[in-house]
């Protein structure tokens, strides 16, 4: 009896495993997309993409084809290729302007080249200027989105790494001597990024450049700015011990 029940189980797993397997048919174009699906649940990330790639161009007009180009984006991503993932986002996003996930396919591809940009600021970070314009593309376009917070975070977070590389390089020239060149770096972060966190250290660097140049129009302005905004500042109180 206990045999007899063990078999009727193991039959009765064999046919449910059956029937499962019969609802992907890959010779359709749902059946194919969940084919595809299955290995990247997986993490059968090759697989999935040729298998998604397969969906693309033998349906064409279906509607799991604009779903494949999509996931196979996100398998990119995924997987840490960012410059891939990027290639895809650009393209879907231009194919499919109003998609109904158009906000995460350009929060995505914000994040894609958020992701390729170097862990130090001494680096190139040209690639910044292309995440802050997707990332603000969400906060513009799609405004009730919950793709909103996390892209004004990643916008600020990329706009600090940019006014810290303008700051390096400031600084750079200021410690040589080189007090013109400072000087046009510092008023660049004031010009490009004012509310970032660095203006009274901008305005510090800007008063001694100008002071060094020579430029006294210029000294005075920075200078009162800096006394005006900045009363507290350890950079004030530096930039007056030096002046005296």
């Amino acid at each position: 009896m206990i045999r007899l029940v063990s078999n009727l189980l193991i039959f009765a797993v064999f046919l449910v495993g059956c029937a499962s397997s019969e609802k992907i048919d890959p010779n359709t174009a749902e059946g194919a997309y969940k084919l595809g699906a299955s290995y990247a649940d997986d993490e059968r990330f090759e697989e999935a993409i040729a298998q998604f790639s397969t969906v693309k161009n033998k349906f064409p007009y279906s509607r799991f084809a604009t779903e494949a180009e999509l996931k196979i984006a996100d398998i990119q991503f995924e997987r840490e290729f960012y410059i891939e993932a990027q290639n895809a986002y650009q393209i879907f996003k231009e194919l499919h302007p109003r998609h109904p996930k158009s906000a995460y396919v350009t929060y995505q591809l914000a994040m894609s080249f958020f992701n390729q940009l170097p862990s130090t600021i001494d680096r190139d970070l040209s690639l910044a200027d292309q995440a802050i314009l997707y990332f603000e593309e969400v906060m513009n376009s799609y405004q009730t989105s919950k793709y909103v917070k996390k892209a004004k975070e990643k916008r600020k977070k990329s706009k600090q790494m940019l006014a810290e590389k303008i700051l390096y390089v400031a600084d750079f020239y200021f410690i040589r001597d080189i007090f013109d060149s400072a000087l046009g770096r510092y008023e660049q972060l004031l010009r490009e990024y004012p509310g970032i966190g660095y203006n009274d250290r901008a305005l510090y660097g800007a008063v001694i450049s100008a002071d060094k140049i020579k430029d006294k129009k210029k000294r005075e302005f920075y200078l009162s700015n800096l006394r005006e905004n900045f009363p507290k500042s350890q950079w004030t109180a530096k930039a007056n011990e030096e002046l005296k």
